[in-house]
């Protein structure tokens, strides 16, 4: 049984593969996450902050049942490639057209008058992209619990998805600032809403025809039962797992951490004026990054995942304090923002990496202990938990944000006779917005850290659960090969 859980059943080409085809789906969806959409629909489409406030928040409230539902018709699948290699398979191409078709309002509905209208289109090519985008992202990451029964597999598979999609999915936010800026200095002759509708076809090409290969390139080697368990059934783990209702609970109470992020935009949009600005100060920190994926097992063997979570939280509270204070008279003076940015991002981009990996591996384990409980795997409806939480805590987020603008005195006015829009704002906007970029944020991220109390999958309990299913795993592979043993 010792031996055992040392096979590596996945290769270099098919780790590179699944990392590739997250780097593909990511290079999509980071037009859409951070603040980068709600920037889109208030200053290029020219939407009232209201209304994209209320669409993404009820988008978003609709993913905590369209999601669920989604993982449990995942669950409920058989197939001769799997009950997850299928929906990677089928969903690039619809996914690729409404991704174009998301970004094209601007220019499609650009002698349109009705502003109804243009709220209705929002309306519509949001909730279809999304609807398509969580048929492919459920099954995605559910294939980081199949593709092996050991977890050493897991932890490589998910952070190669990782490490690859942050090379290369994040190329589309770093394009875009740039030309967002080259067309706002008139460098370039396209004006935003065309540089957005680029970025959407290259997404919409290149991106989801990288995605595609996490359909084809990759195997289910977790065994799974006969029976095919009902909907309902796979609703009802989500509270039957405790463990997991409780990463539940966490997730959802980050999207005040998520602020950050959108606010991050503002402030070199709005603030400083130069969106290209975040990649100067990105740098260290994405470089860092890279090299923290190689850490995580040194940092592993130290604390386990529930103490990971605590170390993070706490540490970046601490840093977006001293960052606040220090650059609260100067938070436009480039020789302080600078260099006081950068540190921030080292620090936050070092437990940024550790916490796209850990989360996924702590859900996986939630799928092996519903196994240990129940006999059923439960890929589909537990992974959904991470689709939906994540859509949701960045519809929140975004929602919360845009309707804090009014609040804080930003505005977007469409200039008479044209599709431009003129920024407005108030007297304290500018240093609202630091804060929410740089302090706020990360004491209200605090509260992410209570439901980690009662996790308790860690030391002892998890090596127990692990050793249990490889014998099992081991018995129901014999029965469904015909009493063969083929160890």
């Amino acid at each position: 049984m010792g031996n055992e859980k040392e096979i590596r059943y996945v290769g270099i080409k098919e780790n590179v593969a699944y990392g590739i085809a997250n780097a593909g789906q990511c290079f999509g969806y980071n037009l859409v996450a951070g603040g980068y959409m709600s920037l889109f629909f208030t200053k290029v489409f020219g939407l009232p902050a209201q209304a994209v406030s209320i669409m993404i928040l009820v988008l978003g409230i609709w993913d905590t049942v369209n999601d669920p539902l989604m993982g449990a018709v995942v669950d409920r699948t058989r197939t001769r490639f799997g009950k997850l290699r299928p929906y990677l398979l089928f969903v690039p191409l619809p996914l690729s057209v409404f991704t174009i078709l998301l970004f094209s309002g601007p220019i499609l509905l650009q002698d349109v008058k009705s502003m109804t209208i243009k709220i209705v289109y929002m309306y519509i090519s949001y909730f279809i992209w999304e609807f398509f985008y969580t048929i492919g992202d459920i099954p995605f990451w559910g294939m980081s619990a199949a593709i092996s029964p050991s977890p050493s597999d897991r932890t490589r598979a998910i952070s190669s998805a990782r490490f690859i999609s942050g090379i290369f999915g994040g190329l589309s936010s770093t394009v875009l600032v740039v030309l967002m800026d080259l067309s706002n200095n008139g460098i370039i002759s396209l004006s935003l809403s065309q540089v957005f509708l680029l970025m959407a076809v290259i997404a919409g090409t290149l991106g989801t025809g990288l995605f595609s290969l996490a359909g084809i390139c990759t195997k289910e080697r977790v065994v799974q039962s006969v029976k095919e368990p009902s909907v309902i059934e796979g609703f009802k783990v989500m509270f039957k797992n405790k463990p997991l209702f409780m990463i539940i609970i966490s997730s959802v109470l980050s999207s005040f951490g998520g602020l950050s992020g959108v606010f991050a935009t503002y402030y070199y949009s709005e603030v400083v004026q130069l969106n290209s600005l975040a990649l100067i100060i990105a740098l260290p920190g994405t470089i860092l990054g890279f090299v923290t994926y190689l850490l995580i097992p040194k940092l592993k063997a130290k604390f386990d995942n529930r103490q990971i979570i605590f170390l993070s939280g706490f540490s970046k509270l601490i840093v977006g304090t001293v960052v606040f204070l220090i650059g609260y008279k100067n938070f436009t003076n480039y020789y302080v923002v600078i260099p006081l940015l950068m540190c921030q991002n080292l620090v936050f981009s070092f437990f940024s990496t550790v916490n796209a990996v850990i989360p996924t591996e702590m859900i996986g384990d939630t799928v092996d202990y519903m196994e240990w409980k129940t006999g059923e795997r439960y890929e589909g409806i537990s992974f959904s938990v991470l689709t939906f939480v994540g859509k949701l805590t960045g519809s929140l987020s975004t929602s919360l944000s845009a309707a804090l603008l009014p609040v804080i005195g930003l505005s977007f006015k469409v200039i008479e006779g044209t599709s431009e829009t003129v920024t407005v704002k108030g007297d304290n906007t500018d240093i609202y917005i630091w804060a929410l970029f740089t302090f706020v944020p990360h004491l209200l991220g605090l509260l992410t850290l209570i439901p980690y109390i009662w996790y308790d999958l860690t030391g002892e309990k998890l090596k127990q659960i692990r050793e249990d299913l490889s014998a099992r795993h081991a018995e129901l592979s014999k029965e469904l090969s015909g009493g063969e043993n083929n160890g």
